[in-house]
């Protein structure tokens, strides 16, 4: 597979030299494939956020590289100022971090600091409005009359307007309803989709990750202990509790299953996957 951006032997201290010095990223290799949809997942404070700052530069290694596209994004000014651009993130609650008096102008920021024509960043803030669900009449609107959803939308769609070819998003459906959750995974899915975009997703819950992400990585400690496909990454259980983390309910539920001597495959994380294995179980195969 084709890797975008990778770290190798990434290391990052905080107050280095200090009584508060504090080893965030220990000898982290790291790597996201063109086109992927890649999940990260750990518990608060176990790395996953310093990882994801390294990526577009936010924070500089302490030692290590950062790679984008091959080469060191901190090799001189230029190329990290463009590595912003091309590896977008969105932070958690981004809707806080809104400021423009319309929808428009806060999602034309970005793509104005890129020095494009007006006519490229009116076709960016339209596109980047559609894949958010947002209307057109709502362009002109105040983000500050938007619901918080609405706002979320709005952050997400002036990273999009960049058109990155890494898009990151922590936790970006944090304090939603359940529909809200549904049409956010939505909207990324369908970004991904039509742009064939590196998409990187930053979650704690397990039941989201399973059913979104084509791959997953664990971060514990400043390391990574664990990466695979969903599947071979909720194998292991008990590892995964024994770092503060769970595996999706279905997971468990077939697991404990396996322990009572239920000859079952305990790695199913959907509902489809689930109803597979009762099936065969039962020797009836998929209906």
């Amino acid at each position: 597979m084709d890797t975008i951006i990778e770290t190798k032997k990434l290391c990052h201290t905080y107050s280095a030299g200090t009584p508060f010095e504090r080893k965030a990223l220990v000898d982290v290799d790291f790597s996201a494939y063109r086109g992927e949809y890649l999940g990260i997942i750990g518990h608060t404070g176990s790395g996953k956020s310093s990882l994801i700052q390294h990526l577009n530069g936010l924070l500089k290694p302490t030692s290590g590289q950062v790679l984008f596209q091959g080469k060191d994004i901190w090799s001189d000014p230029k190329t990290t100022r463009l590595t912003r651009f091309q590896v977008g993130l969105v932070f958690q609650y981004p809707e806080y971090q809104l400021f423009e008096e319309t929808v428009y102008k806060d999602i034309s920021f970005g793509p104005k600091n890129m020095g494009l024509d007006p006519k490229e960043i009116d076709r960016r803030v339209r596109s980047a409005a559609y894949f958010v669900g947002l209307r057109d009449d709502q362009l002109n609107q105040s983000p500050f009359e938007l619901s918080g959803g609405q706002k979320r939308r709005v952050a997400i769609a002036g990273v999009i307007a960049m058109e990155p070819k890494v898009l990151i998003l922590d936790e970006p459906t944090a304090g939603l309803d359940p529909v809200g959750v549904e049409s956010i995974l939505g909207n990324i899915r369908d970004y991904h989709q039509a742009n064939n975009a590196t998409i990187i997703l930053v979650s704690h819950s397990m039941d989201e990750v399973a059913r979104t992400v084509d791959r997953l990585v664990v971060v514990n400690d400043g390391q990574i202990p664990l990466q695979g496909t969903p599947r071979e990454v909720f194998q292991y259980g008990d590892k995964l509790e024994s770092m503060g983390l769970g595996v999706p309910q279905l997971t468990r539920v077939f697991h404990r299953l396996r322990a009572m001597g239920v000859d079952i495959d305990p790695s199913v994380y959907t509902v489809e996957q689930a109803k597979a294995a009762i099936l065969a179980k039962l020797g009836r195969g998929a209906e």
